[in-house]
């Protein structure tokens, strides 16, 4: 049975120059490693002003975030989502973590796409499992967590 998975972004913000390429490939990447053999997922990166009003919205948390996934249709075999990230919120984040801008903004694309798959960091474990596979991920775009982000247990 041969896959389809169509990855889209959407640049609603204008402080970061977004590698539309990149991002999508890190999405695909996951989506093809993952039980589902079709997926529609949309990534709109956004500010932080549209990430505050959403985070506000849909959780109830008064104040911008990086990541927000959303999974709008989930069966054994298909998966449709909605991942939003934030440019400003990478920009701030990114220096810290001893990332790129835009490795910050691809970490959140992959952090986002790995819950609308089905892993979780809630718990320590989970937390752990997640972290591993952020790693392997990133590690096919060249970044290597484990020695440039700080705590990234």
């Amino acid at each position: 049975m041969s896959s389809q998975f169509i990855v889209e972004v959407i640049d609603k913000q204008s402080t970061l120059c977004v590698d539309e390429g990149r991002l999508i490939a890190a999405a695909r990447d996951i989506l093809v490693d993952s039980e589902y053999h079709a997926a529609e997922i949309s990534i709109a990166v956004v500010g932080d002003a549209e990430m505050h009003q959403m985070n506000n919205q849909y959780l109830a948390h008064n104040y911008p975030t990086d990541v927000l996934s959303f999974p709008l249709e989930k069966t054994n075999q298909f998966l449709a989502g909605e991942i939003i990230v934030s440019s400003e919120t990478a920009q701030k984040q990114a220096s810290e973590n001893g990332l790129s801008d835009f490795d910050e903004l691809l970490l959140y694309v992959v952090h986002g796409t790995l819950h609308l798959v089905g892993f979780d960091d809630k718990d320590p474990n989970d937390r752990k499992l997640m972290r591993e596979k952020e790693a392997v991920y990133m590690k096919k775009f060249g970044v290597d967590l484990q020695t440039i982000v700080k705590d990234y247990e």
